[in-house]
């Protein structure tokens, strides 16, 4: 699958980009990494004495799919691009990679969970400073249809200018 990977990583990137600044990166966990990061992750849970319930999920966490990739938000302070269109730059390469991986053939999910937010794992996962964990997106073969879930009602979402 890597050929395949870096093909759905160069779809991914195709995102607005103000500036073309690429404020973003990616980390690919696949084979034995998956699990090595997954008790590494695990042993951050541990050692706060987390309980074993939770500690066992993560350990597991990263062999859900066999193509984990990490996605990371890396804004660059030039002082004229908003910071936030650079996020939301990331945040469109998770989806464009969500979106490359089903058009594929492939199943996708893009999850976050505590290590996208914690110090921690960020530093066990080489997370820079001013950069943010966007998502880790999972990569393989469904074996289950993808339930429909509610959506929220439209009209309560669009509201047509000039404000009726």
């Amino acid at each position: 699958m890597p050929d395949e990977l870096d093909e759905l990583l160069s779809v991914a990137m195709r995102v607005p980009d103000h500036r073309k600044l690429a404020p973003w990166r990616f980390v690919v966990f696949e084979g034995e990494s998956r699990a090595q990061v997954g008790a590494a992750l695990a042993g951050i849970l541990r050692a706060r004495g987390e309980p074993a319930p939770q500690v066992e999920e993560t350990e597991k966490s990263m062999l859900r799919a066999p193509v984990v990739v990490m996605v990371v938000s890396c804004p660059v302070d030039d002082g004229r691009t908003p910071v936030w269109e650079q996020e939301l730059s990331a945040g469109a390469v998770c989806y464009n990679l969500l979106l490359a991986a089903n058009a594929s053939g492939w199943a996708g999910v893009w999850l976050s969970e505590w290590p996208a937010f914690d110090g921690d794992a960020g530093a066990l996962l080489g997370i820079g400073a001013g950069e943010r964990i966007a998502g880790f997106i999972h990569i393989g073969t469904a074996r289950a249809q993808t339930p429909e879930r509610e959506r929220p009602d439209l009209n309560a979402k669009v509201t047509r200018w000039p404000g009726r």
